[in-house]
């Protein structure tokens, strides 16, 4: 009987060292995990039992997650109820603000672009501007999603903000008023017969129907010869915006790819023939304020040889956010995956880099001393230009009349207007 009892004991020993093998074993792989949310753990019951003033502990956990993200990148964040839901309705085309995108550089807010016909870009506010103050309040501490929540509002209030221009000495304070920013994303206009300026100035879920409308109102008047495709100042928006406008001016090959830590975030999307498919030379133009989605189109356009790239430097935002809704309402705004170019290239923090760099030129004013510039225009009874054909057309190879002053604003344009007339006959010496 003590044998008995002496072969068991030694048995559950066994066992029992077994199962504390495997404990520690557990123990071992999982222990810098359970230290971490032990130490949160006591530093959260430290602040809730001793911090001078009594604080929510949703509060707490909510600040304690914005600065856990808060380090990883300036585009991961964490999006309360109402910024989820702002959002989403800046991504469906329409929310109330001043209409400019913002991200964190150098930990200063700084301005990517204001968006076109927005009451940002008519205070001048400018891609590379950093903001200091919103309505008073410092930016230097607040998350990218604060900042955003603090610029808008609604439509009709005011906000103040302190601004520092590119390469100025001193700040300036400037009252913008907000407004609906427009749903429109897509701008088009006919520069000589048949060459078309078309502008993209955000990608949101009605891009590419806006483009093809575009598109469709253009060749129905005339075959398209060329188009001078414009994404300078556009911020971005969402990928698959990007990957389906790049696909109306390919038919074949990569567009983007996004390699990430999880299968599920490495793909690759290519393009397929269409009925929709543009034929027509095509320039880009780009500068500084080109981010995100808009060099998605252009490294694709670019590297497959299908345009030719014209304008500055991107901005280099190379990474792919997730939002993720969570239970509460509220979301998670994650940078899950980088993007490379058709070609193998990542453009984080490089940007792209045009085929031709030419620098936007400010248009000289207009001056007052008409005598210093006395034409042959200028004189009485002046023979007049024809500007049309025997049949009324706009002659061939000159701008039409409307055009002209918006080609005399904007050197950019006009350089690629001059070279999608010549990228044809540039082809045919290859």
């Amino acid at each position: 009987m003590q044998r008995l009892f002496r072969a068991f004991a030694l048995l559950l020993v066994s066992f029992l060292g077994v199962g504390l093998f495997a404990s520690n074993s557990f123990s071992a792989d999982e222990n810098s995990r359970f230290d971490a949310l032990k130490r949160f753990s006591q530093v959260l019951d430290i602040v809730e039992r001793y911090y001078v003033e009594e604080t929510p502990r949703k509060e707490l956990v909510d600040g304690a997650l914005k600065g856990m993200l808060q380090e990883l990148d300036p585009h991961s964040t964490l999006l309360s109820t109402e910024e989820f839901k702002e959002m989403q309705e800046s991504s469906a085309g329409e929310f109330f603000g001043i209409g400019v995108e913002i991200t964190r550089e150098n930990n200063q807010l700084t301005v990517v672009t204001p968006i076109e016909d927005t009451p940002a870009y008519k205070a001048g506010m400018k891609a590379g501007d950093i903001i200091l103050t919103v309505s008073g309040h410092p930016t230097m501490d607040m998350t990218l999603q604060e900042a955003v929540s603090h610029i808008r509002g609604p439509k009709g209030s005011t906000v103040e903000l302190t601004i520092l221009h590119k390469n100025a000495q001193e700040p300036l304070t400037i009252k913008v008023k907000r407004d609906t920013i427009p749903l429109v994303s897509v701008k088009s206009r006919e520069l000589e017969p048949g060459y078309y300026w078309i502008r993209i100035t955000r990608f949101n879920e009605r891009t590419t129907e806006e483009l093809l409308d575009a598109l469709k109102k253009a060749s129905a008047k005339a075959p398209i010869k060329g188009i001078v495709l414009d994404l300078r100042n556009n911020p971005g928006g969402l990928l698959d915006q990007a990957i389906s406008v790049a696909d109306v001016f390919l038919d074949k090959g990569t567009i983007v790819s996004m390699r990430g830590r999880q299968n599920d975030t490495t793909r690759e999307f290519t393009a397929k023939p269409q009925s929709t498919d543009v034929k027509a030379p095509v320039v880009v133009l780009v500068n500084a304020g080109s981010a995100s989605a808009s060099e998605i189109v252009a490294g694709a356009l670019g590297d497959q040889k299908r345009a030719l790239l014209v304008g500055e430097r991107t901005f280099g935002k190379g990474s792919v956010q997730n939002v993720i809704p969570l239970s509460d309402g509220s979301g998670l705004k994650l940078t899950i995956a980088l993007y490379y170019t058709p070609s193998g290239r990542s453009i984080q923090a490089e940007g792209i880099q045009p085929d031709l760099e030419i620098p936007f030129e400010v248009p000289a004013e207009k001056t007052t001393n008409h005598l210093l510039m006395l034409r042959e225009k200028d004189l009485s009874r002046h023979l007049e230009k024809g500007t049309s054909s025997a049949n009324g057309q706009p002659e061939a190879g000159k701008p039409l009349p409307e055009a002209q002053e918006f080609l005399d604003q904007d050197n950019q344009l006009r350089m690629g207007l001059q070279f999608v007339k010549t990228l044809p006959k540039l082809r045919d010496i290859r």
